[in-house]
């Protein structure tokens, strides 16, 4: 089978290489195909890809190409990490808000904006091209900004395409290790939208089991039970400031907040939680997050040319983690980044886990962006929502989930509209409905500096020439 990876020249396709070396025997790819528009890319990255194959003697072989037909026709497994606009793109949607007052992450708020209404239409060319020469490929899209982009190839390629991202599995995870869960004997209750999330709930099934999830530290709360008769242990975890700063999320946003919100959110809505605080952040900031990156990166590929790749490429993936969301971490004390290497992978161990759900129908459960379909009743069925799911040959399938806290039902169905008004421009050219993503959007909301900044892209950015 081939797996063709769409954005083939980015700087983390060898952590996607790497993961599947570890368990191509199980996905059955035996092929994989790199795509990019940028042929020295895709080059630095080859070299790094037959580094990691070089000790693995039925490692699945590796192509390359700059032509999309070729990358995608046959493939049973297309994964997609685009960056239109490239990393210079990045800059201008952090540089444009920032210079306005405003802040333009790359997957929220008008930097978010910006990005969708310049990767939407390539989204969807890719989608088309997709339908007419691997009709029956399965679809697995990290492009950012994740949710919408799934949104908008799901209305070419409907339920073969599954959204992806490893900020919900990561901050499960830390949860259930602090809470000594057994991950097989829990259900957990998360849902949002990508990068809008919220842990509610964690509902240990099988409390009279032998070895069933048990933290004496964390006492479940009185008469905290679920349908199922478990406990809900998050009301143990939230009571307890000890082990609540002992994750990432409890030191990022604090007990009170997580106790007042009952819930841990993921780590993007500190930008929502906290807009003044993050924007100084990073306006103090010495460059931008994209800046930082496109001079890493620019250094990086230059040293997969020159040096030994693998150890070149290391070097600055570590670097890459370490400081992630640094402004963030900084200003609320929440420390440095947990980066352990030991740890289950990130987004390619997730889509390394959807493929090999999908091609053996071995049933998997995965927090994944997938079309509602009756999950959230906030939102109509055709939005894409990020919940748990279980994937197996037919797909993904959305699990129920208890309703979203009801603080978090206004900001989801802001932000769903803001995506929509980002797809009816995408797909229109409407200036209008640009406009409009951009005016009601939570961390905007002001219709003169929503023109200010829908202006300001169009002069940094020629890709949005296409809004009239």
């Amino acid at each position: 089978m081939r797996l063709t990876i769409l954005g083939g020249g980015g700087f983390r396709v060898p952590l996607v290489y790497r993961a599947l070396l570890a368990d191509h025997r199980h996905t059955g790819i035996t092929e994989v195909v790199l795509h990019d528009v940028d042929r020295n890319r895709l080059d630095g990255i080859g070299r790094v890809l037959a580094a990691l194959a070089a000790e693995v003697a039925d490692a699945p072989a590796v192509r390359t190409t700059t032509d999309l037909d070729e990358a995608v026709a046959g493939a049973t497994f297309v994964f997609s990490a685009i960056r239109v606009g490239g990393l210079a793109g990045r800059v201008a949607d952090e540089r444009v808000a920032l210079d306005l007052g405003v802040l333009g992450q790359e997957t929220v708020g008008a930097g978010g904006i910006a990005y969708g209404l310049r990767t939407v239409p390539e989204a969807t060319r890719i989608a088309d091209r997709i339908a007419a020469l691997a009709p029956d490929a399965w679809l697995i899209n990290f492009t950012n900004p994740a949710g919408l982009i799934t949104e908008a190839m799901a209305a070419r390629l409907g339920d073969r395409v599954i959204g992806i991202c490893d900020s919900p599995s990561g901050l499960v995870d830390r949860v259930l290790r602090t809470l000594g869960a057994d991950p097989a004997r829990v259900r957990v209750d998360y849902a949002g939208l990508n990068h809008l999330g919220w842990l509610y709930g964690v509902h240990d099934l099988e409390p009279g089991l032998p070895g069933a999830p048990r933290a004496s530290s964390v006492p479940a709360g009185p008469g905290v039970h679920d349908a199922d008769g478990g406990r809900d242990l998050l009301a143990g975890l939230l009571a307890d400031d000890g082990l609540l700063l002992g994750i990432e999320e409890g030191r990022l946003f604090g007990p009170d907040l997580l106790r007042t919100l009952g819930a841990i959110p993921n780590e993007y809505l500190h930008y929502y939680y906290d807009p003044a605080g993050t924007f100084a952040a990073v306006r103090d900031a010495p460059q931008t997050r994209g800046a930082f990156l496109r001079d890493q990166q620019e250094r990086c590929y230059t040293a997969l040319r020159d040096q030994e790749p693998l150890t070149a490429w290391l070097a600055a993936w570590r670097e890459r983690e370490a400081t992630y969301m640094a402004e963030n971490r900084e200003l609320t004390g929440a420390g440095e980044r947990e980066h352990d290497e030991s740890r289950p992978a990130g987004y390619e161990g997730v889509a390394l886990a959807v493929m090999r759900a999908l091609a053996r129908d071995e049933p998997a459960t995965l927090i994944l962006n997938v079309r509602n379909r009756g999950t959230l009743a906030a939102l109509d069925d055709d939005a894409v929502v990020e919940v748990p799911c279980v994937v197996d040959a037919r797909g993904a399938t959305p699990l129920p989930v208890a309703p979203l806290p009801a603080h978090g039902v206004p900001l989801v169905r802001a932000v769903k509209s803001t995506e929509r008004a980002i797809l009816e421009a995408a797909t229109t050219g409407s200036r209008a409905a640009a406009l409009r993503a951009m005016t009601t959007h939570p961390l905007i909301d002001d219709a003169a500096l929503a023109e200010r900044l829908l202006s300001g892209y169009q002069t940094a950015l020629p890709s949005l020439s296409y809004l009239h």
